[in-house]
């Protein structure tokens, strides 16, 4: 054991870098012994403290807690946190409180590093936790403990803390929190705060018996959009129509606004499954994409797509092994390697087997099968049957709120411009680049450009590879959704030939409307018939579309349709 006398700024830097990661137990911060007045409850220091946390006696605790809130120490929070998780003990003997998580390998050692209470550092590990007992704590105090961390945060300089906790606080009505907000209101600057701190003042005062109160209180809770405000106003309708002599008016506006906040709803639910939809399309049209180069542009049937997708997924999976600790940039080097790898093994395809099989569709899909099973054979055997995850990164985690009735998941978002990327990037080459026309006149007459010295079988493998490796960048993308693993490309490849048999054979804007336009379909479908349902309504509605139109939405020329 060593003791070293610090400052606590310096104190609690050198925490942080002192105990390794993988040890089992980590303390954090110690508090300071400087001594505050004593309040009515008794408790004039921080020693008070440990000792009322280490009784029995949860009223006694509360004292505490309630003189930590008012000493406005900068550990103040962690140590309230640190309640919450259960990860505050104390030292039977001595009754010192300490910060202990258990995170490392070994659990039968707990590292202890810092007393939270003494302006020492006391480092040492403990081979039985049985010397510290856990802080007990009740309903009542834990009550108490979210109301000090609130309190706290209303008097942060951070706007965001300051929101954060004026949101915590809606719907409590007790005269405590009422007084808190009202104080807080009266002081903050922040127009965003002060607007959810009225409406919590609102949600209490529109039960007040007061008639100007309850109609200032409805004003402000019919501008809202938050979920606590429409069951404030519902329950306040209930208790208006419960009176015998209820103000008809004021019922009257009640039902209004009630009205108003359900239309919004049924708005923002529509957006939200627009949403969802278009984030499903993107997903369609990805994986769509580079089949409508190999089998709209080619005019082969290549059932090994899937498998192009599952490899561009693996490729991110072994990025990701390989820089563990840098997970955003993996993913991002993973879609050059992804578009490389699965285009390789796209063109080693087109090269070994699909250049002997132009003009015979039905040979080239029994072929391309059986490669499929080849490559899921092989995955098995490198990375075993079972599925791999994909750690998502920070910035793609979380969610973008509008309003409190819509919010944009990030994941589904980055999806979407991610599709919109890739579609700009293969129009442009198709169009803009001399491989592009090369692929375009073969597609439209083999003859004619081979009379004009272009290379068809090159310019074959080169499209070839091209769609697998578009098929491959999908996988990177789809790896953030789902689950890696060798059967995850049988679950796309239907849906790819729909996508582009919808969309015109051989035209990308076709295979992008289709795939976005499917997507939503399927979506809207979804709340009243069910997942599996809509998914055959679509395949239906495809059946007939193509009945009345068997070559797509935007049809165009090209090999498959001259043969």
């Amino acid at each position: 054991m060593t003791k070293n006398t610090w400052c606590l700024p310096t104190m609690v830097a050198h925490l942080y870098k002192l105990v390794p990661a993988t040890l089992l137990g980590l303390v954090l911060f110690i508090f300071s012994s400087a001594s505050i007045a004593a309040d009515s409850n008794g408790v004039s220091s921080f020693s008070d403290v440990e000792t009322r946390l280490s009784q029995r006696n949860f009223t006694k605790k509360q004292q505490a807690v309630e003189w930590l809130v008012k000493s406005h120490h900068p550990a103040v929070k962690l140590i309230l946190a640190g309640l919450l998780d259960g990860q505050i003990y104390y030292q039977r003997k001595s009754k010192q409180l300490f910060l202990i998580t258990e995170l490392a390998i070994n659990k039968s050692a707990y590292a202890i590093t810092g007393s939270i209470a003494r302006d020492q550092s006391v480092e040492h590990v403990i081979s039985n936790k049985r010397d510290y007992k856990k802080v007990a704590l009740n309903n009542r105090l834990r009550t108490a403990i979210r109301l000090g961390i609130a309190q706290l945060d209303l008097n942060a300089e951070s706007e965001t803390l300051r929101l954060q906790a004026a949101k915590s606080l809606l719907g409590n009505t007790s005269e405590t929190v009422q007084s808190l907000v009202l104080s807080t209101y009266q002081d903050e600057s922040s127009e965003a705060v002060k607007e959810v701190l009225a409406l919590g003042l609102a949600i209490a005062n529109i039960k007040s018996d007061a008639a100007e109160e309850r109609q200032a209180a409805l004003n402000v809770l019919s501008n809202s959009l938050e979920l606590v405000a429409f069951r404030s106003l519902s329950q306040a309708l209930d208790l208006e129509l419960a009176k015998s002599n209820g103000d008809a008016l004021f019922i009257a506006n009640i039902e209004r606004a009630i009205a108003a906040y359900q239309q919004s709803q049924r708005i923002y639910n529509t957006a939200e499954t627009l949403y969802f939809g278009l984030s499903l399309g993107s997903v369609l049209a990805l994986a769509g994409i580079g089949l409508a180069i190999t089998f709209g542009v080619m005019g082969v049937i290549n059932m090994a797509h899937g498998e192009l997708i599952m490899l561009g997924a693996y490729t991110t999976y072994v990025m990701q092994q390989l820089m563990p600790n840098h997970i955003g940039l993996s993913l991002i080097l993973s879609i050059p390697a992804a578009f490389v790898v699965a285009g390789l093994v796209g063109v080693a395809i087109e090269r070994g087997v699909i250049r002997f099989l132009y003009g015979r569709p039905l040979e080239t899909l029994l072929a391309t099968f059986g490669i499929s099973l080849i490559l899921q054979q092989a995955v098995r055997s490198i990375f075993s049957p079972l599925n791999r995850s994909v750690v998502t990164p920070d910035w793609m985690s979380g969610m973008l709120e509008i309003n409190p009735m819509l919010s944009l998941t990030y994941n589904r978002l980055y999806i979407i411009i991610f599709c919109l990327l890739v579609f700009a990037a293969l129009v442009f080459v198709l169009k803009k680049t001399s491989l592009g026309l090369q692929v375009r006149a073969v597609s439209q007459n083999r003859a004619m450009a081979r009379a004009m010295g272009v290379r068809s079988e090159w310019v074959d493998a080169m499209t070839f590879g091209l769609g697998s490796g578009v098929a491959g960048v999908a996988g990177v993308a789809l790896s953030q959704l789902t689950n890696v693993g060798p059967n995850m490309g049988q679950s796309y490849i239907i849906d790819s030939f729909m996508v582009v048999v919808f969309g015109g054979v051989g035209n990308l804007w076709g295979t992008l409307v289709a795939g976005l336009s499917l997507g939503i379909f399927n979506k809207v479908l979804e709340p009243w018939a069910g997942a599996v349902l809509a998914k055959i309504l679509v395949l239906v509605f495809i059946i007939l579309f193509i009945q009345k139109r068997p070559r797509g939405l935007f049809p165009q020329r090209g090999r498959a349709v001259e043969g």
